[in-house]
Formats: C-alpha cells, structure tokens, sequence
C-alpha cells in the first residue's frame, strides 16, 4: 500500500483526499475535507486572481499539508482546475503550492490541467463503486467555473467536454440580485444554454442509460431530496433524484434569497450564494438528457475527480 493524497483546487472550493493505495488500484480512504475558498472570486471579470483569494487558499493548502505530514502521505498530485487557467497572475498561485507541496514530496507543484484531463479524471472517480451494466454512462461535474460532461463505459471514456459554465460563472456574470429577478433568471438560463449547446454539440450522450452527478452542487441537491438535516456523505452516496423532482428542487433553489438557503439544514454556507447558478445549469442537463437519452434521474456519486486524482498516483 502506498499512502498518497489528491488536492483538487476550483473556482469555489479545495479539497483533500488521502488515501492508501495498491497495486491494483484498490482505493481506502482515509480522510476527506473540503473548504469554500472562492479561489475563483472575480476572475471571470478582472482575468487575475485576488489577493484575498489566494491567501484563503494558502490557508486551507497549508492546513492539508499538516495533515498529509501527520498522515506520512508519500505522494501528492494537486491539480488546478477552470479559474487557475484564466488567472493572469496564475504564477503566484503556483509559486505558493510549490511552498507547501514541497514539504511533502520534493518537487511537487500544482498542475494546470486541461478540460479533457479534468473530464477524464472526473468519469474515473464517479463510476469507480457503481456496476458496469448500468452503463453507457454520462457523468457531470459540475464545478464553480466550469461544467464536465463525459460518456464512458467500463472501458473508459468514449467523449468529453469541459463547458465554460459552472455555479460560480453564472452567478458573477448573470445573477446579481438577492433573490436573482426574473430577468436575470432569464439571462442566466440563455447563457447556460449557450454553454452547454457546445457540450452537447459536441458528445453523443444518446447511448447513455445512467446519469451521475458529482461535487458540492448536485451532492447538496441529493442532501435536500433525501430531506437530510444534516449533510451525510454516507446517505448521500448514490442516492438517486427523478428528473421531475430534480426540476422542482432547482427552481425553488434559485426562487430563494441566500439567507434562505443558508436556513437549508445541508447548505454549505460557502454555497448559500452561488447555488442558484449551479440549479439552473443542472435544470438545463436534465432537459438536455431527458431529450436526448433514456434517462429519467441523477444517481448522485461522493467519488469524483478527487478519487481520480488518487487513482493516478498508482
């Protein structure tokens, strides 16, 4: 077994797995964390990170390094996603990850990586647990700046596409009101439309039988159909969402104002402000996947780009 441990730094979030590995890619978790840090804030507007930004990046970074250490991680893989490759000053995010990275394994440095990386490594960690006949599969990962969507099968991935729209994006660029106006719901539909027209356009998700939902949007989704007042990973995982629920679920999500969100038992409270984005992004897969695939709801996976990550490291 190797002791190793995956960063995946977003738009809105970063989060840590350390995990022990075998040789034949068997994967035993061994702690999980996430913190909103909104490394993203901005971005889509200025093209540079904001210093605030990066120091409560820093902050976090720095406290999964202690834990790696205290863990004896042998090998990490940090991988940075949609905001990090829009950042003008992306070198004094990198700089800072080599600081700290360094203490655990020599050398070790943040990775920008690109769309069909993150797509891949996505589809990995989603499907790893569920059962190979319930595929074509079409996973989705929908992040803070950037949405995945990807059709595989046991086999591996067969299509990709990273769509420039995610829960953070769509929030700074359409949604400025708290609670969002009808005409900036309307705005905000018409670009996530837009967005996901070329995912569409370009993968076939017409073979795919299941649909699976990863990160914080979609698993706080599953966290209020299961009625949960708590977040509960456990109950979480897998659990499964009608697209006519889903439907309902988002527009009451996006009809809300942040502190009413923030009054939702399982609602992050880094969330509470960009969730609505994220609800119309998922309303628009699931009419897209409702039209053109034999789906009829969201299996919702806790094992996502994290676990690939991991995976990697073999």
């Amino acid at each position: 077994m190797t002791r190793v441990a995956a960063v995946d730094c977003g738009t809105n979030s970063i989060r840590l797995l350390i995990a022990d590995l075998d040789d034949s890619g068997t994967l035993v978790d061994v702690d999980r964390d996430m913190v909103v840090v909104r490394l993203g804030q901005g971005v889509d507007a200025t093209g540079r990170f904001a210093d605030e930004a990066i120091e409560r990046t820093r902050e976090a970074l720095a406290a999964y390094v202690e834990r790696m250490l205290a863990a004896d991680v042998e090998r990490v893989r940090m991988v940075a996603t949609s905001a990090t490759r829009d950042a003008s000053n992306r070198d004094v995010f990198f700089a800072m990850t080599a600081e700290l990275l360094g203490r655990v394994e020599s050398g070790a440095v943040a990775e920008v990586i690109t769309g069909d990386e993150e797509a891949r490594l996505s589809f990995r960690g989603a499907v790893r647990g569920l059962d190979a006949a319930d595929g074509p599969f079409v996973v989705t990962d929908l992040g803070g700046g950037s949405t995945e969507v990807v059709v595989g099968d046991a086999d591996g991935v067969t299509g990709a596409y990273s769509a420039d729209i995610g829960c953070v994006r769509l929030t700074e660029r359409a949604l400025a009101s708290d609670p969002p106006t009808l005409d900036e719901v309307d705005r905000a539909v018409e670009v996530a439309r837009d967005e996901l027209g070329r995912a569409f356009a370009a993968v076939d998700v017409s073979a795919a039988r299941t649909w699976v939902g990863v990160a914080g949007t979609l698993t706080t989704f599953a966290a209020l159909h299961l009625g949960l007042d708590s977040y509960d990973p456990a109950r979480i995982h897998h659990a499964r969402i009608p697209l006519a629920d889903l439907h309902v679920l988002c527009g009451r999500i996006v009809g809300m104002s942040r502190e009413e969100r923030l009054g939702l038992g399982p609602m992050h409270p880094g969330r509470a402000d960009v969730i609505g984005g994220g609800a119309l992004v998922t309303r628009e897969l699931a009419r897209h996947f409702a039209d053109r695939a034999a789906i009829t709801a969201m299996v919702v996976s806790e094992h996502d780009i994290l676990d690939g990550i991991a995976l990697s490291l073999r």
